[in-house]
């Protein structure tokens, strides 16, 4: 007599989706970052070429463009500065370790915004690479210059917060003036640092790459670590009906007869 085997357990949908949806961004994005960061070590005249001839450009109308420059200068010293998205992220773990339930995506945002600073004066420490230098500077910036702080600290911090804010559900309206607002931050903070001249294009893409490429992990850990419902869970569809199955009662009441 054959005893049939106990079915196993149904894969809950969409748990290994997120992880194989995540392997080739990861991928392409680390390969991307792993030439550039060869290839400015490496010193690479094609692109040493391309980096001075874009940035002598950029340099020349920053010098003709005194408004834009000082507006360049406000938003990457105060709007965008590494200072600013910290201490944006702070404010966000804050909120989050008010309920029990987001204590974990908490630290965990410490953890990695606290990682991407540690890569990022590493880089800059093992590359040494210099800054541009003008005989006209319009502004200063201080230590080796791949990658990009600024570039890589708001890729990380405000791409992780935007992940946050996706897992609670958020209206149309309120995602996509936060999506507006990070793209528009992300790009905007690379460009002034171009703009002023303390930059080379590839360190602000190096900045992007680098950061794009630890939200993506840090995601991925996140589900693995916590395949749990999202923090705030959706509410029954439009189209949906009620099923017809009364719910089991836990209550110690009798059951009521139907009329």
């Amino acid at each position: 007599m054959r005893i049939p085997h106990a079915p196993a357990p149904p894969t809950p949908p969409g748990s290994r989706a997120p992880a194989r949806s995540a392997a080739a961004p990861a991928a392409v994005l680390a390969a991307a970052s792993a030439l550039l960061l060869a290839l400015v070590a490496a010193e690479w005249r094609p692109l040493l070429d391309l980096d001075g001839g874009i940035s002598r450009t950029t340099h020349r109308w920053a010098v003709a463009e005194d408004g834009l420059t000082r507006a360049a200068r406000v938003l990457t010293d105060w709007v965008w500065d590494p200072w600013t998205m910290r201490l944006l992220c702070a404010v966000v773990v804050v909120l989050l370790l008010r309920r029990p339930a987001t204590r974990w995506t908490a630290g965990w945002l410490v953890v990695v915004v606290a990682l991407g600073t540690a890569v990022q004066q590493g880089l800059k420490a093992a590359l040494g690479r210099e800054r541009p230098v003008w005989s006209d500077p319009v502004d200063t910036a201080q230590y080796a210059a791949f990658p990009s702080g600024h570039a890589m600290t708001a890729t990380v911090v405000l791409g992780l917060l935007l992940w946050v804010l996706r897992r609670r559900r958020p209206g149309p309206a309120l995602w996509r003036t936060a999506l507006v607002v990070a793209v528009v931050s992300v790009a905007g903070v690379g460009l002034t640092r171009i703009w002023l001249g303390v930059h080379w294009p590839t360190d602000v893409l190096g900045g992007w790459l680098l950061g794009a490429l630890m939200v993506v992990g840090a995601v991925a850990v996140h589900r693995r670590l916590r395949p749990a419902a999202p923090d705030a869970a959706p509410g029954p569809s439009a189209g949906a009906r009620p099923s017809s199955t009364p719910e089991p009662s836990t209550s110690d009441d009798p059951p009521c007869r139907p009329r």
